[in-house]
């Protein structure tokens, strides 16, 4: 096991990250990587981190977990709004405390504007809200549908619409808000947040697959998984509780129509399926454009060993650069 007290001349905090589609295997592989470099790891999945949706945003379990501490996951409330600013002070805050113990920070997820803006040290500012505004979009969401605001602020801002999904009305609407109060796009915003030089110094570890239908079999039997596991219970308990943020989750906000009497639990399931494999698209296509990602085909190696074998030997490479 590799301890980063060896690496007193480091000025900047090592940070590891493990990213891709999800399905890919991202957990397992950073829960190794953490058992041979004496890590922990921070969760970057904007699900995850809230309370009682375990099964449809798939938290690792216990087992899993293999006794690595993971930090922010299931702590928010899904009522409460949480932020992408919110987001990267507590893992800045959690990259210190491991840091500060001796271990290394690896970040793990599917959350690319979450892994981004924390590794790149991106700058927010608190925005005047503007609440008659958001009223005014809501409402126009409820009469002429979501995609109606999508399609303006694809408009205003093709790059922010292309990262939001066109049913998650609540950052369609923050987008726009910004720009309305700002006179500047979300985008505009990022690009000038990225003056501040990040304090860590990162290797990022992206796990895809060469043939997409290996990963698209791999979604459609983690799905089935969760079915069986309780899912559809899960559902219902969480549409029923936290009904704002579960309708906006894929694994969830599908099963209203089931629910409400309109549609078989098959079709449910082949929708989640279908939802998800579109999201592990965009997933693929946002980390594609990081250069600085070492990837590893999943499907081009013999089985998972071989898979954490190569992601050590990035690992260990890099620790050893700057040392």
């Amino acid at each position: 096991m590799m301890s980063i007290q060896t690496y007193p001349k480091q000025q900047n905090i090592p940070v590891a990250a493990v990213v891709g589609p999800t399905a890919s295997g991202k957990s397992r592989l950073a829960v190794e990587l953490a058992l041979r470099f004496n890590g922990e790891i921070i969760s970057a999945d904007s699900m995850q981190i809230y309370k009682g949706m375990a099964i449809g945003t798939a938290k690792p379990t216990e087992e899993e977990m293999r006794s690595v501490p993971h930090h922010l996951i299931d702590f928010a409330d899904p009522e409460e709004p949480f932020s992408v600013a919110e987001y990267v002070e507590l893992a800045a805050k959690c990259v210190r405390d491991i840091y500060s113990r001796g271990k290394l920070p690896i970040l793990a997820g599917g959350t690319g504007l979450y892994v981004r803006s924390f590794l790149q040290n991106i700058q927010f500012t608190e925005e005047e809200r503007d609440d008659a505004f958001r009223a005014q979009m809501a409402a126009k969401a409820e009469c002429e549908g979501v995609q109606a605001l999508w399609d303006e602020l694809y408009r205003i801002d093709a790059d922010s619409a292309s990262r939001i999904h066109p049913n998650n009305v609540g950052r369609v609407i923050r987008s726009l808000e910004i720009y309305h109060t700002t006179g500047k796009t979300m985008t505009q915003q990022l690009e000038a947040s990225r003056r501040f030089a990040s304090p860590y110094n990162t290797c990022i570890i992206g796990l895809d697959f060469v043939d997409r239908q290996v990963l698209y079999n791999r979604i459609n039997a983690r799905v089935d998984e969760m079915l069986a596991l309780g899912l559809e219970r899960e559902a219902r308990e969480v549409l029923a509780q936290s009904p704002k943020t579960a309708a906006q989750a894929i694994g969830y906000k599908e099963f209203l129509p089931y629910f409400a009497g309109n549609g078989t639990l098959e079709e449910t399931v082949n929708s989640i399926k279908q939802e998800t494999r579109r999201y592990a698209k965009r997933q693929r296509t946002w980390f594609r454009r990081d250069e600085e990602i070492h990837w590893i085909l999943a499907d081009e190696q013999p089985d998972f060993s071989s898979v954490a074998d190569e992601a050590a030997r990035i690992l260990r490479a890099w620790l050893e650069n700057i040392r």
